[in-house]
């Protein structure tokens, strides 16, 4: 970390509350967070309450989150730091009551003195969440405190209005931070910076000089043990509402007052009132072939595992240019990118076989994966004589630069962000109410779904959906590997 590190994280020690602390995002993501946060010197106290429904003491439990730590983590997990962060660990059954909730957290916070606030984090199934709030209000620990809430953010419209209505109840709008861990990553970060601190690119951000956008989020992985969850959810619900209109938003918005939180969320807003409603005719979706024979599934379900759609934003920087989604399991590569396609020039000064234009058009890409990657292709002369073109690229890797080891997994990011208080990265209740508003059509008649084999790009479909253009992925060129 960085000499001004300490800057950057909260003024005060934390009480962190895990609720869901023996699931699969505890482990994989939440423990080891909290553990790389509490050694990283960023935080000035960490104590935490870990909650779940299953049956631990402190000490069975601290077992099983060092094991998660050493598996999941990025840290090597010496006794010396383990037992360190482990004495801070405390455990309460969900099945205990608000009652011994509150005895752990009064004792956790005697550890910190000078009034510790407060991290509630709910990684809990959605039906759940409701009464974890219940049992918080209950507790007295509602106040000095702060909630992580884990998508989705309500189903529809309707769903999403009550939950909020419900939440607004116990919590204040300001004290609720609704998760996306993709815009937790560097590289979904680095768009805002990449955007408004060169001059080379910011006056070309429009539909001038910008054809069309692709944000493609293509998974391996099937559903697994998520299907009762998938069932009642879906592709477009689970990934495109939650996470990749927010990175539209991010890629859209217009430049904020300040990079500061307020005046970010104020221009997200403002994309998501543009954006037109989803029209039914612009979305594909798709289930994989064998995705009813799998225990759980329904045997006639029209659940999505794939949707690609067409968003359009109804303003003066955006009208006119499609953005393109797409996402879902069981696909060819597991892939996170932002595609920009510029306008193509004039081809007419070259002369006919010279291969200008037959790659298609010029693309800035983002890779939104955690190696943080980006991509300038352009037209160049092959050497030799006459004028013949190939399609190049320049790349960036931030593994090629100093800071690689300095980059924060985005849970770790959003973590330090709620006990900061800043909001840049998480969702409001009207955003995402407009999200949902926005999708009515879509969610009223949704276009019957298509098959398409396991390890493919989805249903046939998409090509019409993007023409005359073509989708980015699968890429006409590999990254480059670091140093090559």
């Amino acid at each position: 970390m960085g000499t001004n590190d300490a800057a950057m994280g909260p003024d005060h020690p934390y009480v962190v509350v895990l609720f869901g602390a023996t699931g699969d995002l505890a482990q994989r993501k939440l423990l080891p967070g909290l553990l790389k946060l509490d050694c990283s010197g960023l935080i000035p106290g960490l104590q935490v309450v870990a909650c779940s429904l299953d049956k631990h003491d402190d000490d069975s439990f601290r077992s099983f989150a060092r094991k998660a730590c050493e598996e999941y983590g990025s840290l090597e997990v010496t006794d010396e730091v383990w037992d360190d962060f482990a004495s801070r660990i405390r455990y309460v059954s969900q099945d205990s009551g608000s009652h011994y909730l509150a005895l752990a957290v009064s004792a956790a916070e005697s550890e910190l003195g000078s009034e510790p606030r407060r991290l509630h984090y709910l990684s809990v199934p959605p039906k759940a969440a409701l009464a974890v709030v219940a049992t918080l209000d209950e507790a007295g620990l509602v106040p000095r405190s702060r909630i992580i809430m884990e998508k989705p953010f309500g189903t529809d419209l309707r769903s999403a209005i009550a939950l909020n209505a419900t939440l607004h109840q116990t919590f204040d709008e300001q004290q609720i931070f609704r998760i996306d861990h993709f815009l937790g990553k560097e590289p979904a970060q680095n768009i805002l910076a990449f955007r408004f601190a060169n001059g080379l690119f910011e006056p070309i951000w429009n539909r001038n000089f910008i054809d069309h956008v692709q944000i493609d989020v293509p998974e391996t992985l099937g559903i697994g043990t998520r299907i009762g969850f998938y069932e009642a959810t879906g592709a477009y619900r689970d990934m495109v509402v939650t996470h990749l209109f927010q990175i539209l938003a991010f890629m859209a918005m217009e430049p904020p007052t300040a990079l500061e939180p307020d005046s970010i969320s104020d221009e997200k807003y403002k994309v998501f009132r543009s954006m037109t409603p989803i029209d039914p005719a612009n979305v594909v979706r798709g289930q994989y072939s064998g995705y009813r024979e799998e225990d759980g599934a329904a045997a006639d379900s029209e659940t999505e595992t794939f949707i690609a759609l067409k968003a359009e934003i109804d303003n003066w920087r955006w009208a006119g240019v499609p953005f393109f989604l797409r996402t879902g399991k069981q696909l060819a590569e597991g892939q996170r990118i932002i595609s920009i396609a510029f306008q193509e020039p004039p081809k007419s000064m070259f002369p006919a076989g010279s291969g200008v234009g037959a790659q298609g058009p010029d693309h800035l890409t983002f890779d939104l994966a955690d190696a943080s990657k980006m991509s300038l292709s352009f037209y160049g002369k092959r050497p030799g004589p006459g004028m013949k073109l190939d399609k190049l690229s320049l790349q960036f890797a931030m593994q090629d630069t100093t800071y690689a080891g300095d980059v924060l997994e985005a849970y770790e990011r959003l973590i330090l962000d709620a006990m900061r208080g800043d909001r840049t990265l998480f969702t409001s209740a009207e955003g995402i109410e407009r999200l949902w508003e926005i999708s009515e059509p879509l969610l009223d008649n949704p276009p019957p779904v298509r098959s398409y084999p396991p390890g493919s790009w989805g249903p046939n479909a998409i090509h019409q959906l993007v023409a005359p253009n073509a989708w980015r992925l699968p890429f006409e060129r590999a990254w480059r590997e670091a140093g090559a």
